[in-house]
């Protein structure tokens, strides 16, 4: 808390002309700076960013000029030429590195532009919510100056004829500042491990050699690493080896479904806080404790628009229709879904990133993370997201007080008609058929229109229980292990026929 309070009411403020800390002047502020500095590149030039910054009226010429793109399209018209190596494509210079991506669905790799501007705005916002955790007022103090465990994807990159490409996670690690790497653990020789088994090896190996404060990663493969080094060392706890870990930095995935899990692993609390840090860019993070949602980062490198999740903006498949509904931060509203367009400093604009968001607090700019477009279940109208499928299955979970730390869902023909079918990861005793049942029940109180299609051309619910072992396999199987590596949590096309021949 400040000394002296300096803030004065809105109305004062105005009279003195002094700069309002408005959403929507920073966000103008953050457009104005992307267009300013990219304004000379080829995409610039076409679309006129000189013209667009000396408009009043920056944020919705921007939007009527400037066309929306999804990762297909703006990589057959623009970032295919910085993969050749030509510089000032869609931002200035050439592009040195490219985070490989591919969602939890996509066969092919995304090569998403990451450069220097991008990691700095990215850098930036670290601190600021490193800085935010004074308002932690339960923290162990002791553990902020400990070990860091970033349990990431290879440092060790891939080559490119002008670039490197790798996990965004390697290459943040590889970019670690000088004054960090006494912190950072498992450190630079074993973070170049491009073997993921061997890599949780030399961790495991090595674990009790380091006092760690914070682990940072994915849930799956953070809890999946503890668990070995509690068996490795015949622990009873984490806290046996590491007495001082007070933080898990999760994100990209909901957590509700692993906390059942973690909490057998540790000896003592620990403090959960949630980012979203994505390939394109450092989009939001928890900057307070039982925060309802992550706020948007607002100030910095990212101008973002929100296009409304329905069915007048997105067809059946989850792609966005040409020329859809945008609206800036301002413009939004509380409890409604939307896919999120960003526009960065690497050279994304208006670029579809995939997820989905629900405002939580639009004072505060706080968001849930929802699910994906393409994730989600509307085969006769149900209307199916991720966040339904959560809640349903954490408020069963803890009815029946068994852990279910993943599942996936399809959508499949049911004579004339469809089902759903869920398999979901469960080692503790349960009935197959009373689960099934109990998540059918969750759902139907949690969404109208799911309700209303079991009624009629939602037939019916199928679900089979695996061991949560099976679920890392089919990862393994796919090579899509550790870094930013989910299970997704809904299954079409091409991987459901991969996941039902391994199943089978």
């Amino acid at each position: 808390m400040a000394l002296i309070d300096i803030s004065l009411p809105q109305s004062i403020a105005k009279a003195l002309r002094l700069p309002a800390r408005s959403p929507k002047r920073q966000q103008i502020r953050v457009l104005k700076k992307l267009l300013k500095k990219a304004r000379f590149t080829e995409f610039g030039q076409t679309y006129r960013f000189d013209e667009l910054l000396l408009s009043k009226h920056a944020g919705k010429k921007f939007q009527q000029h400037v066309p929306v793109y999804d990762y297909s399209k703006i990589y057959a018209q623009w970032w295919h030429k910085t993969l050749e190596g030509k510089p000032d494509v869609c931002w200035p210079g050439k592009i040195k590195f490219f985070a490989l991506s591919s969602g939890t669905s996509e066969a092919a790799s995304k090569y998403i532009p990451i450069t220097n501007d991008l990691m700095r705005g990215n850098k930036i916002v670290m601190i600021k919510q490193l800085l935010s955790l004074r308002t932690y007022h339960d923290i162990s103090v002791r553990s902020i100056g400990k070990g860091w465990l970033m349990l990431g994807g290879s440092t060790d990159l891939q080559k490119g004829p002008t670039y490197y490409a790798g996990d965004l996670s390697g290459i943040t690690a590889k970019k670690v500042p000088f004054w960090f790497s006494p912190f950072y653990k498992p450190g630079k020789k074993i973070a170049r491990t491009k073997d993921w088994d061997l890599k949780i090896e030399a961790i495991v190996e090595n674990a009790p050699n380091w006092d760690i404060g914070f682990v940072v990663g994915v849930p799956a493969w953070i809890q999946m690493c503890m668990e070995k080094i509690i068996e490795r060392y015949n622990l009873k706890t984490i806290h046996d080896i590491w007495p001082n870990l007070a933080f898990f930095v999760h994100g990209g995935v909901s957590f509700e479904p692993y906390k059942k899990g973690f909490e057998k692993l540790v000896g003592k609390p620990l403090t959960y806080i949630e980012t979203y840090l994505a390939s394109e860019g450092f989009v939001a993070y928890q900057d307070r404790q039982y925060a309802k949602g992550m706020r948007l980062s607002l100030n910095d490198h990212i101008f973002f628009e929100f296009i409304p999740f329905n069915d007048e903006n997105f067809d059946a498949e989850g792609n966005v229709v040409e020329n859809p509904e945008t609206l800036m931060i301002h413009e939004v509203e509380e409890g409604k879904d939307y896919a999120i367009l960003l526009s960065t400093a690497a050279g994304a604009w208006r670029y579809l990133i995939g997820d989905t968001v629900r405002f939580v607090d639009t004072e505060r700019c706080e968001i849930i993370i929802t699910g994906r477009t393409k994730h989600f279940l509307s085969l006769v109208g149900e209307h199916l997201s991720v966040d339904n499928m959560n809640k349903a299955v954490k408020l069963v979970s803890d009815e029946l007080n068994i852990h279910i730390p993943e599942y996936t869902v399809a959508g499949v023909p049911h004579g004339l008609f469809f089902a759903h079918q869920w398999y979901v990861a469960c080692d503790d005793q349960v009935d197959a058929e009373v689960l099934r049942h109990k998540i059918d029940c969750k759902l139907k109180e949690l969404n109208d229109d799911y309700a209303v299609e079991r009624g009629s051309a939602l037939k019916d619910v199928f679900l089979t229980i695996l061991p949560e072992s099976r679920f890392m396999e089919f990862m393994h199987s796919k090579g899509k292990v550790g870094g930013q590596h989910k299970f997704p949590r809904v299954m079409k096309g091409k991987m459901l026929d991969d996941w039902k021949a391994f199943v089978q």
